[in-house]
């Protein structure tokens, strides 16, 4: 984080925790208007990757599960980073304001994705970089986020629908999934600067933590250390909200990927669950208390706190142990209750 940015930030109210912002004061309050008022959120908590040079587009096509090629100054694209066994290393948003794609993805898989992606570069003509500083980057939702984001530049038209890029003056505006309009804004630090200080007065800026609520409730996983290598891209529900391409060439575990959505023999999906916790954290079993220690059937992708109380999370499943409603706990068989819900949106879809 650019220490002008984080100067700004503390100037606003910012409370720092591990290089994120933890609230601006007042938690409770924040994570109350996150799920229904319009909220401001910075997003330095996730890093950025760059590639640039002539041979970028067909280098990242040949290491990613989504079509790189659709990618455009209109268009950004969630997508996934694989092994050759098909477990997501990471995933993120990729987007390309000019003739540089950035990939958007969690702080601490920053330089562990950078440093396997340059082993596959040999002679392609591709630079990549921790672009951690090349742009200041925020959040902005809710209700009124899509009528105050125009006004706040000057009656600009703004992204429609989610995946949607626009680019105001030294602003790229992605819209993404969310409960209400919700949009990710990247940019120069004065820019941004300008922007968070119009729309502060229209919304309540919040801690990183109500932001990875909003993910949570659109469905949105983000692979962290701990959920590393632990899923199929399909277990996570990647392919449903356009993810993953099933008509691009080939990439690392493409092969498995494509067997396990055209045999049909996927197991395990994600769903939206609630625990009477306060705290979670990434990679924690669920068993099936009725199978003992030994009854793991699922893991716990993210959760954070609801305003209603306890955690809501997402956590990849078998499916067959939510079809059967088994009593599902989280860590051990004497574990808090896991309640499963489904996502925001159908469990099936058409391969593109």
């Amino acid at each position: 984080m650019k220490p002008d940015w984080k100067n700004f930030l503390e100037h606003a109210g910012a409370e720092f925790e591990d290089l994120a912002v933890a609230s601006f004061g007042n938690a409770e309050r924040e994570l109350r208007v996150t799920t229904t008022g319009d909220v401001l959120c910075d997003l330095s908590h996730f890093g950025l990757i760059s590639a640039y040079g002539e041979d970028a587009t067909d280098f990242l096509q040949g290491q990613f599960s989504n079509d790189v090629a659709q990618v455009d100054a209109g268009h950004s694209q969630l997508n996934s980073y694989c092994t050759p066994k098909g477990r997501m290393l990471a995933n993120f948003r990729l987007f390309k304001p000019g003739d540089t794609y950035y990939l958007r993805l969690p702080q601490a898989l920053i330089e562990p994705t950078l440093k396997r992606l340059r082993m596959f570069v040999m002679r392609s003509r591709v630079t990549l970089e921790n672009a951690d500083d090349a742009l200041t980057r925020i959040g902005w939702s809710g209700p009124n986020a899509a009528t105050e984001l125009s006004t706040a530049l000057g009656g600009a038209d703004i992204p429609e629908t989610p995946d949607e890029t626009l680019s105001h003056d030294e602003l790229s505006v992605l819209r993404v999934p969310g409960i209400h309009p919700r949009f990710e804004i990247y940019g120069q630090l004065e820019a941004v600067q300008r922007l968070w200080d119009r729309l502060n007065v229209h919304g309540a800026p919040v801690g990183a933590a109500c932001w990875g609520l909003l993910d949570v409730l659109s469905g949105i996983p983000t692979i962290q250390p701990q959920t590393s290598e632990a899923f199929v891209p399909q277990m996570a529900n990647m392919e449903l909200i356009g993810g993953v391409s099933f008509q691009k060439g080939c990439y690392p575990g493409q092969e498995i990927v494509a067997r396990t959505q055209y045999l049909g023999n996927l197991k395990r999906r994600m769903y939206r669950i609630h625990v009477d916790l306060n705290e979670v954290v990434p990679g924690q079993e669920i068993v099936d208390a009725a199978k003992g220690e030994s009854g793991m059937v699922g893991r716990l992708v993210e959760g954070f706190r609801h305003p209603d109380g306890g955690v809501e999370g997402l956590a990849v499943l078998q499916i067959q142990s939510v079809e059967d409603a088994a009593d599902l706990r989280l860590g051990t068989a004497k574990g808090p209750r896991v309640s499963v819900s489904p996502p925001p949106y159908p469990l099936t879809a058409d391969t593109d």
